[in-house]
């Protein structure tokens, strides 16, 4: 009765923000975004009942690390925990938010740190299943598959050079053969105005071989290798219900077995081997840690 007296409160879909700050939750914690989302509009949560709408645009509007949970909402919202726990669990069902575990795999940390993570664009156990993997799959576009370009942004950037410096007019024939090289640049993370400064400054007088000239500095200035990408987090889902964690295709929704009704051996989920091995991994190193350091 009190979820339904609370849920009667008149709000837009797009609240107004708190006039204060939202507190933030302990560095590492509180709501993390998900990638990949479409721009936000004034539509993304017309599909959820009111109540729920507004609670998901605040809470979409929040920054990454922003304090989410039951009693902090309660109290930057004009609804209970109550109210709040179940308008929650029904954007969980939506699917908006997950709650889960993660531990980031070589950072040395025997650490799980516990998840809460909300996405604008609504999202099937397909995808939750691909993201806790950290195989995200690629987004489609709003208006049909992209289009191809004619030319590459390496052949762009150098048939446009002569317009930055007209000493350096490059032939179509040049713009194809220098283009693996300014390709190679892009891959090691330069960006169109750092190889234009590269190739541009300080010109000698006169340019006999503009072609030479770029060959030798993209190649002489070649920028080193990106460091390597950091190790995908590890991560699994929990129940919204009883916190039971599980694979994710057996908590359809967020929601695991038991607590949909089912019945009968198997309903349970149960962790993966490798999950089970992290967990089992993480103990002994805790197991290890000197005393001081075991409650810190």
């Amino acid at each position: 009765m009190a979820d339904a007296n609370l849920s009667t409160a008149p709000r837009t879909a797009h609240a107004t923000p708190h006039p204060t700050p939202h507190p933030m939750a302990s560095p590492g914690y509180g709501k993390r975004s998900t990638p990949g989302q479409i721009p936000r509009t004034n539509h993304d949560f017309a599909h959820l009942p009111p109540r729920e709408a507004a609670i998901a645009a605040y809470v979409d509007r929040l920054p990454d690390g922003a304090d989410i949970s039951v009693k902090t909402l309660a109290k930057e919202l004009p609804y209970g925990q109550c109210a709040l726990r179940t308008a929650l669990n029904r954007i969980q069902a939506a699917g908006h938010l997950r709650r889960g575990r993660e531990h980031v795999r070589g950072t040395g940390s025997a650490r799980w740190i516990t998840r809460t993570w909300f996405s604008r664009t609504a999202r099937d156990d397909g995808w939750w299943t691909a993201f806790t993997r950290g195989d995200v799959p690629e987004e489609a576009e709003p208006d049909g598959p992209r289009r191809q370009p004619t030319r590459s942004r390496a052949f762009i950037l150098l048939a446009a050079l002569g317009r930055t410096a007209p000493a350096l007019s490059l032939s179509y024939i040049d713009c194809v053969r220098l283009e693996p090289r300014v390709t190679q640049w892009f891959a090691r993370g330069a960006t169109e105005p750092d190889i234009l400064r590269a190739l541009t400054a300080g010109l000698p007088t006169p340019v006999y071989s503009p072609a030479a000239l770029v060959r030798s500095r993209l190649t002489s200035k070649l920028p080193p290798e990106p460091p390597p990408p950091r190790p995908a987090p590890l991560r699994f889902l929990e129940c919204t219900h009883c916190g039971a964690p599980g694979r994710p295709d057996a908590l359809p929704g967020g929601t695991c077995g038991p607590c949909r009704g089912e019945r009968g051996l198997g309903s349970r989920p149960t962790l993966p081997p490798e999950t089970v091995h992290a967990h089992a991994a993480a103990i002994r190193t805790v197991a290890t840690l000197p005393r001081e350091r075991t409650h810190t």
